[in-house]
């Protein structure tokens, strides 16, 4: 795991943390994340993470392919200015919207995705489940030896945005989402592999108790958090 030093910098702020317990419309928290992206590279506002639900979607990512949108009449699908291809949202799924300022903190994309990453590991590992990276999927994977030799799963997607280093975007973690939607789309592109969640590898846990692993394992790698 990465050390806390090379995202949280001595004499650091909290980090706002905010978590919405109804579904918020894509539109809705795109617009108040760029507001905030945007105050936040203007030094007018506090970092935040914003954990939420999205109603079911699909968003394109920069890199998506029309040839990898399915079924492009099952759910709304929306354009979205963060990296990577397709990928679904619902209930049942966390997302993590992380605005912070990587000028301040460390302004190197690459070490802040494998920021993310090591984030999300050390989350599932809380709930004894294993994830991993791969050099060439960005992303959380699962092995399941039970589909065969050299089978694994996508259980959490990451698709972040820049801008002015202030970030944008964040992780989606699977807890429980109707895994049936993600016929509709190849989920980031990858043909070859599928997606699980918490719930599908046996691991029926809150949504509550997923925010608090969540906020407890970010603050060991970005630093303190507060409320609101």
């Amino acid at each position: 795991m990465l050390a806390p030093t090379l995202f949280a910098p001595a004499g650091s702020a909290p980090v706002e943390w905010r978590v919405s317990d109804a579904l918020v419309g894509y539109e809705e928290a795109v617009a108040e994340m760029e507001a905030r992206a945007t105050a936040i590279a203007e030094g007018s506002a506090p970092e935040l993470v914003w954990l939420l639900e999205h109603p079911p979607l699909y968003t394109a990512g920069t890199s998506a392919k029309a040839v990898d949108l399915v079924a492009p009449n099952r759910l709304p699908v929306f354009s979205s200015g963060r990296g990577g291809q397709y990928t679904y949202h619902g209930p049942g799924q966390r997302i993590g919207y992380v605005m912070l300022d990587l000028k301040r903190r460390r302004p190197d994309l690459r070490a802040y995705v494998a920021g993310l990453e090591a984030w999300l590991i050390a989350t599932l590992d809380r709930f004894g489940v294993r994830g991993e990276r791969r050099e060439d999927r960005v992303g959380v994977w699962v092995r399941r030896p039970d589909r065969g030799p050299g089978a694994e799963d996508k259980i959490a997607a990451i698709g972040v945005r820049v801008k002015r280093w202030a970030t944008l975007h964040g992780v989606s973690l699977n807890v429980e989402p109707d895994l049936t939607h993600y016929d509709g789309i190849v989920p980031c592109g990858v043909r070859d592999h599928g997606v699980t969640s918490l719930a599908e590898l046996g691991r029926v846990v809150s949504m509550a108790e997923v925010d608090m692993a969540m906020r407890e394992t970010f603050q060991e790698i970005f630093g303190e958090t507060r409320d609101p």
